[in-house]
């Protein structure tokens, strides 16, 4: 063949931007879970004990780890004219806005509610329906970055476009959340922060989600299936005999320990220096330095491989954040202090934060390739219900632990009317622990992930011979397969 699979560009401009979009959508409604911010609505404005809320989000986290290679496994047997990954994505939009609303009108529809375990009942079957659909969603999503061109170069640039396009649109929701919360708390607006939460989630159900349901609408699986459809069974052994797959898989499990720090960021700012808007004064800088980083990419990938990348990101993270812990420990309520350390620190981590977004999406990719290569069967429903999972996981230890630390450390909310709780501080030190969860914790808890790529081997020669020889492959399983994708 004159023409290899590297140098044809198969999704063009419009296909990619409609991919970012997508993921804006999606993530504008996600950073509502994500981080503290679950954490804070459910202890701080609905008044559910944070026991409760660590115990739950634990016990689904659990269920995740089952739940969504399932639900990947199930997405790998589809076929359809619109392929396998599409008719989900034209679905889920609608019952996905439904039930995040459904998430964050607890407080209000049960504002004249006093018992705690009608609270707790309502919490479980909110977060339960929106993780369901969150989860029927996002695999088919991130699986369309595989199967949206047979070429790697057109699968870097529909993540970063999905990743770029994400972090300018998806994090407004947090930026308005913020705002909001402190013009709520000082009276500047009518509105609780019951009715906060709910008019973000209002907002994420109509706009993020007609963003969405771009991805549905705007894209085409163009990496051929085989005729074979996989049993459930088959797609769960994936997890075990893709071992550069599994290798991410327990990296990123460990990984999931690091993200209390998003959950203490939240407190911190909340109920440290009492000023939430902060985070973006703190985020401004690194994010604009993130969306230049998105350019740099390529030129890093010619220098170094997908597995020294990640050394470099969690070597660069340990000691800038163990910096910015120890310089802090003595000031950390002193605003002059403490803002230019956590604009250095932001500016670092979002430079290596925003490749971290992008390549282990890649990674994973290349692991549904070296399955092919091995057995001719793809399976980017399992293997991106891994990149679901992790992210899900790591949201739910998080907040799990998150909130089982706050009576520890001495932070406890007591509610004293429905739309009024104060801050309990049990211990002089109280504020220092929550400032070493958020600066300290993540990082050193960060390193764990890299042990397992020690033994990541699909680099090089290896990952270029795989990719010359799926080429071919594909090109002869085209002739075999007739519908599907390419007969749109």
């Amino acid at each position: 063949m004159a023409n290899t699979n590297n140098e044809l560009r198969y999704v063009g401009v419009k296909e990619n931007l409609a991919y970012g979009f997508a993921n804006a959508g999606q993530v504008f409604g996600y950073n509502l879970v994500a981080g503290g911010y679950l954490s804070l609505f459910f202890t701080k404005v609905f008044g559910i004990p944070p026991a409760a809320v660590s115990f739950m989000v634990f016990i689904l986290g659990l269920w995740d780890t089952i739940n969504d290679p399932l639900m990947g496994a199930i997405i790998d047997k589809t076929r359809t004219r619109y392929g396998k990954l599409r008719p989900y994505l034209l679905v889920v939009p609608i019952p996905l806005a439904i039930s995040t609303i459904f998430l964050f009108a607890g407080p209000v529809i049960l504002a004249d509610v006093k018992k705690t375990a009608v609270k707790i009942v309502y919490m479980y079957l909110s977060y339960v329906i929106w993780e369901l659909f969150y989860t029927l969603g996002d695999v088919p999503f991130w699986g369309m970055s595989a199967a949206i061109s047979p070429s790697p170069s057109d699968r870097t640039r529909a993540i970063s476009s999905a990743r770029f396009i994400s972090g300018i649109i998806g994090g407004l929701s947090t930026t308005i959340l913020v705002v909001l919360m402190d013009l709520s708390n000082s009276g500047a607006i009518g509105l609780s922060l019951a009715q906060v939460f709910l008019l973000m989630a209002v907002i994420a159900a109509t706009f993020g989600m007609g963003l969405f349901s771009l991805a549905g609408l705007c894209t085409r699986e163009r990496v051929v299936q085989s005729v074979k459809e996989p049993s459930v069974l088959e797609g769960f052994k994936v997890l075990v005999r893709n071992k550069p797959l599994l290798l991410i898989v327990i990296s990123n499990v460990v990984g999931a320990l690091a993200g209390i720090g998003g959950v203490f960021q939240t407190y911190y700012y909340s109920e440290v220096v009492n000023m939430n808007s902060l985070i973006l004064i703190i985020n401004l800088p690194g994010t604009i330095l993130g969306f230049v980083t998105y350019l740099l990419i390529p030129k890093l990938k010619a220098r170094f491989d997908n597995r020294q990348i990640m050394f470099m990101n969690g070597f660069a993270k340990l000691i800038v954040g163990s910096a910015v812990f120890f310089v802090g420990m003595n000031f950390f309520t002193n605003l002059y202090v403490v803002i230019p350390l956590l604009l250095f620190q932001n500016l670092v981590f979002s430079f290596f934060g925003t490749i971290n977004m992008v390549i282990p999406t890649e990674m994973i990719g290349d692991t549904i390739d070296y399955m092919e290569w091995k057995t001719g069967e793809r399976n980017e429903g399992v293997s991106f219900s891994v990149l679901t999972f992790v992210g899900k996981l790591s949201g739910s230890v998080s907040t799990a632990i998150g909130a089982a630390l706050l009576p520890v450390i001495g932070l406890t909310f007591k509610e004293i009317s429905a739309t009024e709780t104060v801050t309990i501080k049990e211990y002089e030190h109280t504020d220092l622990f929550i400032w070493g969860l958020f600066t300290l914790a993540p990082v050193v808890l960060g390193m764990l992930t890299l042990i397992p790529y020690i033994w990541y081997d699909l680099t090089g020669e290896k990952l270029k011979k795989i990719r010359e020889d799926m080429q071919e492959r594909r090109h002869e399983l085209s002739k075999e397969v007739s519908g599907g994708a390419e007969n749109e």
